[in-house]
């Protein structure tokens, strides 16, 4: 299956740059480009892709709100030709961060990149169907921790890092949110904030804007309220 591609930049000619350097690449599919922000954001709104490839400076809607505006963002490059906004932008979950001029040989790294947080993702989803599928986490440089995915309560961002909380302890791991949250199986986890994703049968109340567990209550971010609801009403049917 190809992993199918968006490029969104106001400048065509960096639009043309990275569409020929994936021609020759087989297993990746450029199915549109956008040169205004607001057109791609209408497409994604009824078409799903694997990843897209985003301008930060650009009219109207720059790339950082862009991300923002996304509900359920697919993986995402940003292509700049400015480096000052990468911590910023590393903040959203970004995969990556190419400044132009794009050379291939960094693009293909990028690939690699994609391709391994795909096939993680779908692996995940395979050990899901064992009994008490499970995964290890590197909690120190010489340990590796197994953790029972049906005892994780929620995992919280702390920037570069994650407290995973599970019915018998809490760890810290260096790992950004979206990455670990695509190891696990989408039917059991729901990201509910920017910094939080929820163990879905561990939810005790839904109130308002917030989700309890475990006696601890946790925000759900307004850009994730519509799906987080409907995922839950679809849960409990």
């Amino acid at each position: 299956m190809k992993t199918t591609c968006l490029i969104i930049d106001d400048e065509p000619l960096a639009i043309n740059v990275i569409k020929k350097f994936l021609e020759p690449i087989e297993n990746f599919e450029v199915i549109n480009t956008f040169t205004n922000p607001i057109e791609g954001l209408l497409f994604l709104k009824s078409n799903n892709v694997d990843v897209i490839f985003l301008d930060i400076n650009m009219p109207v809607l720059d790339g950082i709100n862009f991300i923002k505006s996304l509900e359920n963002p697919p993986l995402v490059i940003i292509t700049s030709a400015y480096s000052e906004f990468a911590i910023q932008t590393y903040e959203l979950d970004v995969l990556d961060y190419l400044v132009k001029p794009i050379e291939f040989p960094r693009l293909m790294k990028t690939l690699n990149k994609v391709s391994k947080r795909l096939e993680n993702k779908n692996n995940s989803s395979q050990e899901s169907s064992t009994e008490n599928p499970f995964i290890f986490i590197k909690i120190d440089k010489k340990r590796m921790k197994k953790v029972f995915l049906n005892e994780i309560l929620v995992i919280e961002s702390l920037k570069d890092y994650l407290k995973i909380s599970t019915l018998t302890g809490k760890y810290i791991i260096h790992s950004t949110l979206s990455s670990f949250t695509d190891l696990l199986p989408e039917k059991n986890f729901l990201r509910i904030h920017r910094s939080y994703t929820i163990a879905i049968d561990k939810i005790d109340a839904v109130e308002g804007n917030s989700i309890e567990i475990e006696g601890l209550r946790y925000a759900i971010g307004r850009s994730y309220m519509d799906q987080v609801k409907q995922r839950i009403l679809n849960s409990s049917n």
